[in-house]
């Protein structure tokens, strides 16, 4: 037994399992976790590669969602925004379509 393989043997079983894990990453994101569960997160992202790159997959969706929206590329920039009345006839348009 190789001694990196020890390592991980050792923080697997210290470390939580895989699904708290998950949701440990998504927790840590919304709010500060106690520092034990900190490093006992950090532990395991260290030994396992797809809690990791879990981890880094909700931290892209994250920063995603904080970018603001580009406009598409039909709409141009210098086009007003539609007034209340083309609005209110698309709503309705919408909601008889719907029934």
């Amino acid at each position: 037994m190789t001694c990196s393989s020890i390592v991980n043997d050792l923080l697997s079983r210290i470390t939580p399992p895989c699904t708290d894990v998950t949701r440990l990453v998504s927790e840590s994101m919304d709010r500060t976790l106690p520092v034990l569960t900190r490093i006992k997160l950090r532990l395991h992202l260290m030994i396992c590669e797809g809690c990791a790159q879990y981890r880094q997959q909700l931290l892209n969706i994250r920063q995603a969602l904080q970018r603001p929206a580009s406009p598409s590329q039909d709409q141009r920039q210098d086009e007003p925004p539609l007034s209340p009345a083309a609005q209110a006839r698309l709503k309705e348009a919408f909601r008889t379509r719907r029934d």
